[in-house]
This record gives C-alpha cells, structure tokens and sequence, in this order.
C-alpha cells in the first residue's frame, strides 16, 4: 500500500467524522428548538424561562430542598421520592433571606 492510499484512507475517515459530527449538532440544535417551542420560550430568545433552578441541598439520600424561581416568584421546595412540597415562597421583586456568614470561632464539630 503507497502512501497515497494511506492519506486517502485517512482524508475519508476524517471527511466522514466530520459529517458525523455535523449530523449530531443539527440534530441536537434541532431538539433544543423544539424543546424550546413546547416550553413556551421565543425563538428569538426573548422569551421568559418559566422556571429557573437557583440551588439545591441534599438533605439524605432522596430528600433535598430546591430553591427555584417561577415568573420572578422565588419558591423554596422540598422533594423527596414520593412528594414534592411548598415549603416557602418569596413575591416577585423581594428575594429569600440571606444567611449571615458562620463565626469561625464558634464553629462545632
């Protein structure tokens, strides 16, 4: 086999990828738009995420606590396997309350 042969081979192997590659993220920029249209969100990105995750607390193995926010409204959640509970919520313009820093020297372990 010449070398011709081999840079050939290897042209083809690297065409084909990058087919394959490109077939993937059309297929993935694809989903994400239809995705978007089900969840109401605009095609020009303007629209409103209906909701946004802010942050999560395990609390043991399958119950944590989910901080979200829903159309400007801030909800505290609590989940766990079988329910899913409304433990707080904040209206839209006010934010939950931040926790003040721990004091390093009263710290317990």
């Amino acid at each position: 086999m010449g070398i011709g042969a081999v840079i050939s081979s290897i042209v083809a192997i690297v065409l084909a990828l990058a087919l394959v590659l490109g077939m993937a993220w059309g297929v993935i920029w694809l989903l994400k738009k239809l995705q978007d249209r089900q969840l109401g969100v605009a095609a020009n990105g303007e629209g409103e995420q209906p909701i946004r995750f802010l942050r999560s607390m395990p609390l043991g193995q399958r119950e944590r606590v989910v901080l979200i926010e829903a159309r400007g409204e801030t909800m505290l959640v609590g989940v766990t396997a079988g329910s899913i509970n409304l433990l707080a919520r904040w209206p839209a313009g006010s934010s939950p309350p931040v926790p003040l820093p721990a004091d390093p020297t009263k710290a317990r372990f």
